[in-house]
């Protein structure tokens, strides 16, 4: 299993920042190299826990479709996102926000496998979590820039009020991964 894990430091407010990274119109515009959408699902607005969204792109010259439910969710502080089916042997992405005075530290913990055994994990090494990598850091500038200009309200229509999906203001809930 292939693991990525980032550090954003973002001069904007905690909520904001972690309404923003579970945005499905801020990922879209994020994403837009591969030319991401939502298909199914969530399709747009804040995907809140329990929720599941679908999105289709295309990465190394192939059309795929990724299918994730957000398995864990504390606003504002921590969500994790769990494939439920696509390309990978297994996907989890863990979403952490701190705040340090001004700033909001965005941790991304992306836990990944290849599919085909012995050759998924070499093409891991090869080149997909290098590939992955880029792919998070792109979107983790966008989300950035984002945030620390007025181009966020577009998204978040208002501001930090927003929880999305009827979900309770602060919720710690876990549903459990499949083995």
């Amino acid at each position: 299993m292939a693991l990525i894990e980032l550090e954003t430091q973002i001069l904007a407010p905690l909520e904001r920042v972690f309404d923003l990274s579970r945005s499905i119109d801020a990922h879209t515009f994020s994403a837009s190299d591969s030319g991401e959408k939502a298909v199914a699902g969530t399709t747009s607005g804040l995907i809140g826990l329990g929720e599941t969204v679908t999105w289709e792109a295309r990465h190394f010259g192939i059309t795929q479709r990724l299918t994730v439910e957000i398995v864990e969710f504390d606003r504002p502080t921590r969500f994790v996102d769990q494939m439920v089916s696509g390309a990978f042997a297994s996907m989890r992405h863990t979403h952490c926000f701190d705040n340090d005075g001004s700033m909001t530290i965005a941790k991304d913990k992306f836990q990944f496998s290849a599919p085909f055994g012995l050759l998924g994990r070499f093409i891991e090494r090869l080149f997909l979590t290098s590939y992955m990598t880029r792919f998070l850091l792109r979107r983790n500038q966008a989300l950035k820039d984002l945030a620390e200009s007025g181009e966020w309200e577009r998204f978040l229509s208002t501001g930090t009020e927003q929880v999305g999906a009827g979900q309770p203001e602060k919720r710690s809930e876990s549903v459990d991964a499949p083995d």
